[in-house]
């Protein structure tokens, strides 16, 4: 029997600290059939100089596209968009950081999540992660396994998915390039509209393993995980109040809407277009709305919250 095929979607910037390390840990992935597809958004470092290093070692496994600098989530999408165009028979897809560290069976344990359940269906995977700081010392687990169901009744206001832990499956990755935003601008990350996509047409599994490093250090864009709880609500209300996070939910959800409404169900596309339309009605009706809307996040706080924002118009 052969090994499943798996490509590695890896978005690169000026990562010349860590690079090293996460490619040493793609390689020596067990279990599947790999291959690496690296796109450089325009590193002024030694990045694509240990990347090249690497491409002469393993000719058959790695293919470096060097470009102009778009942002990690324009970037990552230009990948998906390669992956669809010019990989099309792999079984599998797997979005990757650059600064993580894996551990050699996550891909197999990925890929035989998703092989078990005999679908033909969109269905992605995404695990905890294990964090780490620069040296790779643990700090703690996270995210915590979601408690409510992963459907697009979640995945519209909030994402469970860390992106460097995400596999998708063939279906999952042609449903993603089929219909890809026209303005990526109003996309949150690519991480969570490829939860939301799968969430509404497919099957999204949380592992509560963790096989990977997720790496914490002062150029990530995404740390601060290991605050404590006050000071986690401390810096989201402070972007929130200063307008950081003033209707980014709604402008990901439009997007959405335009490039899948016509694929939805009659139920989901109401549900959907109701809660983009809340936005500009009265007072009262959002906090009727707030009171009664069938979109979830996954703690009781951030529910409050979502109910807090819809009835202010910000959502």
């Amino acid at each position: 029997m052969s090994l499943p095929k798996c490509l590695v979607l890896l978005s690169t910037y000026n990562g010349e600290n860590y690079i090293k390390e996460q490619l040493d840990s793609l390689i020596k992935q067990e279990g599947v059939q790999l291959h690496i597809l690296i796109r450089d958004d325009g590193s002024k470092d030694s990045t694509t100089n240990i990347i090249n290093r690497f491409t002469v070692q393993f000719p058959n496994i790695i293919s470096l596209i060097k470009a102009s600098n778009l942002g990690a989530k324009a970037s990552f999408f230009e990948l998906i968009k390669a992956a669809a165009e010019k990989y099309p028979n792999f079984e599998y897809y797997a979005f990757c950081d650059q600064d993580d560290v894996w551990l050699s069976g996550k891909l197999l344990r990925a890929v035989s999540t998703i092989g078990n359940l005999h679908q033909q269906l969109p269905l992605m995977y995404c695990s905890a992660t294990q964090m780490v700081d620069k040296s790779l010392t643990n700090l703690k687990i996270w995210p915590s396994p979601p408690k409510k169901n992963l459907t697009i009744y979640n995945a519209l206001v909030e994402n469970i998915a860390v992106g460097c832990t995400i596999v998708l499956n063939r279906e999952a990755l042609q449903l993603i390039a089929s219909s890809p935003p026209a303005q990526v601008n109003q996309i949150i990350m690519h991480d969570w509209w490829a939860y939301l996509c799968v969430s509404a047409f497919g099957k999204v599994i949380f592992d509560y393993q963790p096989l990977i490093l997720y790496r914490q250090h002062s150029n990530n864009v995404l740390g601060g995980q290991t605050d404590s709880w006050f000071n986690k609500w401390k810096k989201r209300f402070h972007r929130y109040f200063q307008g950081q996070n003033h209707y980014i939910i709604s402008n990901q959800a439009m997007e959405f809407y335009k490039c899948f409404h016509h694929r939805l169900d009659d139920t989901k596309r109401l549900d959907l277009h109701h809660f983009i339309q809340v936005a500009d009605s009265g007072p009262l009706s959002r906090i009727a709305y707030a009171m009664s809307t069938p979109f979830y996040r996954q703690s009781n706080a951030d529910q409050c919250i979502l109910k807090l924002i819809i009835c202010m118009g910000k959502v």
